[in-house]
């Protein structure tokens, strides 16, 4: 019995679906994406959503749009506060537009930012937090919320890996002056590649839809804040007026992602089944640190850390997986300061990064699944416990 790390949650649907648009003979951004982003808005209780190519290039339009906002925009050189444990494409935007990166350690139960470093991160430099809910669980977005209104700071959610995630009842992704999401496969709603753009922020929506499709003014209404229409149309539908880039989604992926959110809320209460036999598989054993669940975490995956105050060798329990044809992993990216590219960053870490190291070096995660995996979790489980003696 194999326990892979993700599986498809397509079913007849989406390949009706994917029928329709190739029938239709219109692929590029069209009715599809548009129906998909107002059920969006809709589903997360937000004004504007934008579908893009991928989660990757919704970190990118977003954090492009504040660089250009007429009040408060950012500018090269100002200070970021971000976790030390997220993927890569969290930080590469921060980078490729001049931020300055204050990392903080994680909490070594959640994965999360450790929030109480927040003060000792701040500078008169600061103009943003982002804020990544780790594979699923919330982080502190309540105390994070609070600390950027307090100090006139943009807070930008990284939600990628955890829709349908909430805390205090409110959807994680729904906190921040941005907020992002992926649908790429392995993820909670699955549209082959895409992502997702959320903010209340109209100005902010505007720029990050001119960003997405070469910086033009083709998409945006006419009486947009950002740019004022001219009457001739020859040159106006090939008007740049930003920076941008071709992050467009194709007619395909929303035609899918309107029939995977028709599903989402049943994908998670399965999940959300998953992990509960996960946590009480390993309830009370010390030598397995899990993922300690803050607010309703959407169980991305199942992390485990090998505690450093027990011998537990992790060469053997890798080795075991292996043998037991179960797919495990990285948590995440690691300690992002581990990897080579961080020599192209502007950054500096506040206080000891302990907790995103011990993850790193002794952590990993298996799959969580959009069906039931009770007896593959049960499995994992034995075999886990046998190879740490």
């Amino acid at each position: 019995m194999s326990y892979e790390l993700a599986s498809s949650s397509w079913g007849a649907e989406e390949i009706q679906a994917i029928q329709r648009v190739v029938a239709s003979g219109r692929f590029t951004m069209g009715e599809n994406v548009q129906r998909f982003e107002e059920l969006f808005a809709r589903k997360f209780g937000m004004q504007h959503a934008l579908m893009v190519s991928s989660g990757s290039t919704a970190n990118l339009v977003g954090i492009a749009a504040l660089f250009y906002k007429n009040d408060r925009p950012l500018r090269r050189g100002d200070e970021v506060i971000v976790p030390s444990i997220s993927w890569a494409t969290t930080y590469y935007p921060l980078q490729q537009y001049g931020l300055k990166l204050k990392f903080l350690d994680v909490e070594i139960d959640t994965l999360n930012m450790d929030v109480s470093k927040l003060e000792e991160a701040l500078t008169p430099r600061t103009r943003m937090v982002v804020a990544v809910s780790i594979l699923g669980n919330p982080c502190a977005l309540d105390v994070i919320r609070k600390f950027c209104d307090q100090h006139g700071l943009y807070l930008f959610e990284d939600n990628c890996e955890s829709m349908g995630a909430e805390l205090g009842g409110k959807p994680c992704g729904t906190f921040g002056d941005i907020g992002t999401f992926s649908t790429f496969f392995s993820h909670h709603i699955s549209t082959m590649e895409g992502g997702v753009l959320v903010t209340n922020n109209t100005e902010i929506y505007h720029l990050a839809r001119s960003i997405r499709a070469h910086g033009w003014t083709r998409d945006i209404p006419a009486d947009s804040p950002i740019y004022e229409k001219r009457d001739d149309d020859f040159f106006e539908a090939y008007r740049f007026i930003l920076p941008g880039y071709n992050a467009r989604p194709l007619e395909l992926c929303g035609a899918i992602g309107v029939e995977q959110l028709k599903k989402l809320d049943d994908m998670i209460a399965t999940r959300r089944r998953n992990a509960k036999v996960f946590t009480e598989l390993f309830k009370g054993d010390e030598r397995f640190i899990i993922q300690r669940e803050n607010g309703k975490s959407s169980w991305f995956a199942f992390t485990v850390i090998l505690n450093p105050k027990f011998n537990v060798d992790r060469k053997r329990v890798m080795n075991a997986m292996k043998q037991a044809d179960i797919g495990y992993r990285i948590i995440t990216g690691g300690n992002f300061l581990r990897h080579d590219v961080i020599k192209h960053f502007d950054y500096e870490c506040v206080g000891e990064i302990k907790n995103a190291d011990i993850a790193h070096d002794r952590g990993f995660f298996v799959g969580n699944h959009p069906h039931d995996v009770t007896p593959q979790i049960r499995r994992f489980h034995e075999v886990l416990v046998e190879a740490a003696g």
